[in-house]
């Protein structure tokens, strides 16, 4: 009963409180002093109150208004088919999800088994590149790279080097925009980019359409795949690729097997960094069962998915050349970068749009500062004192510190999410190199 009509109560009480404080004040203190009648008195007492009053007088209100409300909504409750219980959730928490099985498709062009086979053809087939030495899995090596290619850039046509890591490919089909900078939004739009990039694939995209209507059986594929009409073009290489690519999902991790009711698929350790993963503040850009904002899935559904990165001044940013490439920046003292996944970060080392931090340990203490504000190591911490060229002004600030201990924990949270399979694949050709 206390807890339905508690707002009623602190008005109550606080109307109560506060005549009777001003009350004691005016007839003990200010009346005698000031020598006042009682009428004065009176009138000095609500004066003081007034404030009190008026907030149990709000209080009263709204207890009144809510339990009117829930009286005329009561029949239409009590009609209801009572729902399975929700998880209780605390304010401002996140609530963990798994990552579906199944990417979303544009509804009329649905990835169809005849255009994911098209797709996954052209996918390894070098004859997408100028010289027909490079295919997209040559970046983009879906057996030990975790759909990346392990290199710090990229390298193109004729050896040339790019400026920027390359991100997976796996899990992209979740992402709102592709690249680095964030420029596609939608994997047709970034499937045709590396085909024509002239340090990339290098290729001209009329030569490759004319290439693959040279070859029947790529003829009879696109026929297959898209049905009559104008049988091979740019539109439908780019939309074979996506449909190829919405099926490289990696839902098969011990966070997602976690979450699923497997209690034993995580380490206590693995718990502990999940726990500093919200703590830290790491969950407020990799959100969502996508792990970024800017995925699909992400509660603003990727319309927050850029970043400021270094976000905060370090030394780390001098160390790494985090700002000699800002991205969709055009100015500035930091980057602007889509947030990328952290689903099977492991296997995608090196780090980073220039891919200058190859081990992930390193990556966890780089954003735990230039991007979380903390102070990473076991000593005392000690107060910061920065300039301001903007606004002519110094901060102190005492950085909550995070131990060593404390990022191994985040780091073994983060191998949680390695796709079980794409370890087993990397493992065997580790293993298979070695002999």
């Amino acid at each position: 009963m206390f807890e339905d009509h508690l707002l009623l109560f602190t008005g109550v009480g606080a109307v109560i409180v506060g005549l009777s404080a001003a009350a004691l004040i005016v007839w003990r203190d200010l009346g005698p002093v000031a020598r006042l009648t009682p009428i004065q008195r009176v009138a000095l007492v609500v004066a003081l109150a007034g404030g009190v009053i008026a907030f149990g007088l709000k209080m009263t209100v709204i207890e009144t208004l809510s339990h009117t409300g829930r009286d005329r909504l009561a029949p239409t409750l009590a009609t209801v088919e009572p729902a399975d219980p929700a998880p209780t959730v605390e304010v401002g928490r996140p609530v963990w999800q798994a990552l579906p099985a199944v990417a979303p498709a544009p509804a009329d062009d649905p990835p169809t088994p005849e255009k994911v086979a098209l797709g996954r053809r052209l996918f390894f087939d070098p004859a997408l590149s100028r010289d027909g030495s490079l295919a997209c899995a040559s970046c983009h090596d879906l057996e030990r790279a975790g759909g990346a290619d392990a290199r710090p850039t990229a390298v193109g046509i004729d050896g040339k080097v790019g400026t920027r890591n390359t991100p997976t490919v796996w899990n992209a089909a979740f992402q709102a925009r592709l690249f680095w900078d964030g420029r596609a939004r939608s994997l047709e739009e970034q499937a045709l980019g590396p085909i024509a990039n002239p340090i990339e694939m290098g290729a001209d995209l009329d030569d490759v359409v004319g290439r693959l209507r040279g070859d029947p059986s790529y003829v009879a594929a696109f026929e297959t795949a898209f049905g009559p009409g104008p049988t091979i073009d740019a539109d439908r290489l780019a939309r074979a690729l996506a449909a190829f690519e919405r099926t490289l999902i990696t839902p098969d991790t011990p966070f997602d097997r976690f979450l699923a009711g497997d209690a034993s698929a995580l380490t206590p350790q693995q718990i502990r960094g999940m726990s500093l993963f919200e703590t830290v503040g790491c969950v407020v850009c990799h959100a969502g069962p996508g792990f970024s904002r800017t995925s699909l899935l992400a509660p603003e559904a990727g319309s927050s998915g850029f970043r400021l990165f270094p976000s905060l001044a370090s030394p780390y940013a001098a160390r790494y050349r985090l700002t000699d490439d800002l991205g969709a920046a055009r100015a500035g003292r930091a980057g602007l970068w889509r947030i990328p996944s952290l689903r099977n970060v492991e296997l995608t080392a090196p780090y980073f749009h220039n891919g200058s931090v190859a081990d992930l340990t390193e990556a966890v203490r780089v954003m735990a500062t230039v991007q979380a504000g903390r102070i990473v190591g076991d000593g005392p911490v000690a107060t910061q004192v920065e300039w301001s060229p903007e606004t002519k002004r110094l901060t102190r600030r005492t950085p909550s510190p995070l131990t060593e201990a404390e990022v191994a924990d985040i780091v073994a949270f983060l191998r949680a999410l390695t796709s079980d399979r794409l370890s087993g694949r990397t493992k065997a050709v580790t293993t298979a190199g070695a002999e």
